[in-house]
């Protein structure tokens, strides 16, 4: 999964903090264009005001009323490859009519926790999503309200003494665009076609009366048609195999840094999966994962995700900030490396990622407490793999492709991450 903190508050900026990310010799980055399958993405602090979010990539995206022209663009979304699922805070859409799913008189709920307890809850609704030139008609997504609002307690299985990221302040940005490596967010092991009706403990699905909540077993693409909260990619019309993600290399740090998002693999010209391309199968019965090797630690369940800020990993050598424990504080700029092996020996591929890790105080001091990028930033993963975050995406073209998604001829079957 994705990163999500709390909110370190330096000065009078906050910084967003959580379980991400690695850098590498930047790469040559072809150029996505301008094509209806390109959407911008900035790295700019993201949208709460008097707050920097440190490496935070993010996009906008238009929800409509599904058949109709009554749309609203929300931008501030943070493009998530940790994640699946588009999941937009209540507080954001101004558009009236985006209508929950129910049964009977109960409404659909759906939780997602993250990696550090965090957590998101709201209900499961139905829009029209648009980016670019796609559009994905009838989507499911989260639309995550006030708790002030709902006249009942968020289940314990959610909340989990956890912190509520249900407003823009503590989330960091309006939503999340989750585009990993699945169509939906929990597949048939939540499907009661496939769970014999028994939902997982913990359930990310819940009926909710005006009072209280029931844990649920909800329909997925293997049952035909899902219910559940999806990766809008699945549903464009020919653009829907995954996604790349390319920011162009950043020696350090910079107020900002804009790049793209592009739609589909393989299916236009400026979607191809090059020659040199390292490809990992990934196993989904692990997570989607795959094993790094970093000072001879072998850290089975390692991955890419672009919504974690930094590269985060386990070593105990390198000094925590005392402010900022989340993060690195080493004396100098180290330069480390790591070696990436696929776990399924599908392809057999293994690709040496090379990377820097700065002393976070001085980096967020630096350009005047203002900039955004960083590709020098880390912090420990104790006890945990390793988790490439955004600083990885400098200067790469980064592909997802999702589970079950017909990918071209010279790949391996999805889901896989290549770069």
């Amino acid at each position: 999964m994705s990163k999500f903190l709390t909110v370190v508050v330096v000065g009078t900026l906050a910084f967003l903090v959580g379980c991400g990310g690695g850098s590498g010799t930047p790469k040559g980055v072809p150029t996505g264009g301008n094509g209806t399958n390109v959407q911008p993405i900035a790295v700019d602090g993201g949208p709460v005001p008097n707050q920097i979010y440190p490496d935070g990539a993010f996009t906008s995206v238009t929800l409509c009323n599904p058949g109709t022209t009554t749309c609203q663009t929300i931008d501030g979304i943070l493009v998530d490859t940790g994640s699946v699922g588009l999941r937009v805070l209540s507080s954001a859409i101004t558009l009236t009519g985006l209508q929950p799913l129910t049964s009977g008189s109960n409404t659909l709920y759906n939780c997602i926790n993250f990696a550090d307890t965090s957590f998101l809850w709201g209900t499961v609704s139905v829009a029209d999503v648009q980016m670019a030139g796609e559009v994905a008609s009838g989507a499911t997504i989260q639309v995550v309200p006030d708790p002030a609002t709902l006249g009942f307690t968020i289940p314990i299985d959610c909340s989990n003494g956890g912190v509520d990221e249900s407003s823009q302040v503590n989330l960091g940005a309006n939503g999340i665009l989750g585009i990993g490596a699945e169509p939906e967010d929990c597949g048939p092991a939540c499907d009661p076609n496939f769970d014999n009706g028994v939902p997982p403990n913990p359930s990310p699905y819940f009926l909710c009366s005006s009072t209280t909540c029931t844990p649920t077993s909800v329909l997925s693409f293997a049952s035909g048609q899902s219910q559940q909260v999806l990766n809008p990619v699945v549903l464009f019309s020919t653009d829907n195999n995954g996604t790349i993600v390319q920011l162009p290399a950043l020696p350090g740090q910079a107020a900002t840094e804009t790049g793209s998002l592009i739609f589909g693999i393989g299916t236009q010209a400026n979607n191809q999966v090059p020659s040199s391309a390292k490809i990992f199968a990934l196993d989904p019965s692990i997570g989607d994962t795959f094993t790094t090797t970093y000072k001879g630690q072998v850290l089975t369940g390692s991955f890419i995700d672009s919504g974690s800020n930094g590269l985060f990993f386990p070593d105990a050598t390198i000094p925590a900030c005392v402010d900022i424990p989340d993060f690195f504080c080493p004396a100098s700029i180290l330069s480390l490396s790591a070696l990436n092996t696929e776990t399924t020996s599908v392809t057999g591929a293994t690709s040496t990622v090379n990377f820097s890790i700065d002393n976070a105080d001085n980096l967020f001091a630096g350009g005047g407490g203002a900039d955004a990028a960083y590709s020098t930033l880390g912090g420990p993963n104790t006890g945990g793999p390793f988790d490439f975050g955004l600083p990885f995406f400098y200067g790469r073209s980064v592909f997802t492709a999702i589970d079950g998604a017909a990918v071209p001829s010279n790949t391996p079957t999805a889901p896989w991450v290549a770069y």
